[in-house]
Protein backbone atom coordinates (compact mmCIF):
# COMPACT_ATOMS: atom_id res chain seq x y z
CA UNK A 1 0.00 0.00 0.00
CA UNK A 2 1.56 3.35 -0.98
CA UNK A 3 2.30 5.83 1.81
CA UNK A 4 0.11 8.89 1.90
CA UNK A 5 1.84 12.08 2.89
CA UNK A 6 0.10 15.30 3.77
CA UNK A 7 2.16 18.45 3.56
CA UNK A 8 2.28 21.23 6.09
CA UNK A 9 0.05 24.13 5.35
CA UNK A 10 -0.20 27.16 7.52
CA UNK A 11 -3.03 29.63 7.87
CA UNK A 12 -2.70 32.74 9.99
CA UNK A 13 -5.77 34.77 10.88
CA UNK A 14 -6.14 37.73 13.21
CA UNK A 15 -9.42 38.09 15.07
CA UNK A 16 -8.84 41.82 15.44
CA UNK A 17 -8.55 41.40 19.20
CA UNK A 18 -4.82 40.72 19.20
CA UNK A 19 -5.39 36.95 19.10
CA UNK A 20 -3.74 35.15 16.20
CA UNK A 21 -4.78 31.65 15.13
CA UNK A 22 -2.16 29.61 13.28
CA UNK A 23 -2.99 26.18 11.92
CA UNK A 24 -0.92 23.42 10.36
CA UNK A 25 -1.60 19.90 9.12
CA UNK A 26 -0.22 16.57 10.27
CA UNK A 27 1.80 14.22 8.10
CA UNK A 28 0.81 10.57 7.80
CA UNK A 29 3.20 9.91 10.70
CA UNK A 30 1.38 12.41 12.97
CA UNK A 31 4.18 14.98 12.64
CA UNK A 32 3.93 18.69 12.01
CA UNK A 33 6.26 21.64 11.81
CA UNK A 34 5.86 24.26 14.50
CA UNK A 35 5.32 27.44 12.49
CA UNK A 36 8.00 30.14 12.76
CA UNK A 37 5.74 32.70 14.51
CA UNK A 38 5.01 30.12 17.23
CA UNK A 39 8.71 29.21 17.59
CA UNK A 40 9.54 32.91 17.89
CA UNK A 41 6.80 33.52 20.47
CA UNK A 42 8.03 30.60 22.62
CA UNK A 43 11.73 31.39 22.03
CA UNK A 44 12.38 27.78 21.02
CA UNK A 45 15.02 26.45 18.67
CA UNK A 46 16.43 23.12 17.55
CA UNK A 47 17.00 20.78 20.48
CA UNK A 48 14.58 22.53 22.84
CA UNK A 49 11.80 20.50 24.41
CA UNK A 50 8.18 21.52 24.29
CA UNK A 51 5.38 20.61 26.66
CA UNK A 52 1.71 19.99 25.87
CA UNK A 53 -1.01 20.64 28.44
CA UNK A 54 -4.63 19.72 27.74
CA UNK A 55 -7.21 22.01 29.33
CA UNK A 56 -10.93 22.18 28.57
CA UNK A 57 -10.57 20.59 25.14
CA UNK A 58 -7.64 22.81 24.13
CA UNK A 59 -3.93 22.05 23.99
CA UNK A 60 -1.52 24.60 25.38
CA UNK A 61 1.99 24.43 23.93
CA UNK A 62 4.85 25.81 26.04
CA UNK A 63 8.61 25.59 26.14
CA UNK A 64 9.41 22.73 28.54
CA UNK A 65 11.26 23.67 31.67
CA UNK A 66 10.31 27.31 31.41
CA UNK A 67 7.81 27.21 34.24
CA UNK A 68 7.78 27.39 38.00
CA UNK A 69 8.71 23.71 38.34
CA UNK A 70 12.23 24.54 37.09
CA UNK A 71 12.84 27.15 39.81
CA UNK A 72 12.03 25.93 43.32
CA UNK A 73 12.29 29.50 44.67
CA UNK A 74 9.75 30.98 42.23
CA UNK A 75 6.83 30.46 44.62
CA UNK A 76 8.64 31.97 47.59
CA UNK A 77 9.85 35.50 46.89
CA UNK A 78 11.17 35.81 50.46
CA UNK A 79 13.76 33.13 49.56
CA UNK A 80 14.76 34.74 46.30
CA UNK A 81 17.91 36.64 47.24
CA UNK A 82 21.45 35.97 46.00
CA UNK A 83 22.43 34.90 49.52
CA UNK A 84 19.60 32.34 49.63
CA UNK A 85 20.54 30.94 46.23
CA UNK A 86 24.18 30.55 47.28
CA UNK A 87 23.14 28.87 50.54
CA UNK A 88 20.89 26.33 48.82
CA UNK A 89 22.75 25.72 45.55
CA UNK A 90 24.57 22.60 46.79
CA UNK A 91 21.65 20.86 48.46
Amino acid sequence: MPAVRMFLTMEISDSGEGNVMITSKLTSKAQTTIPQPVRAALHIREGDEIAYRIEDGQVILTKAGSGIEEDPFALFSEWDSDADRRAYERL
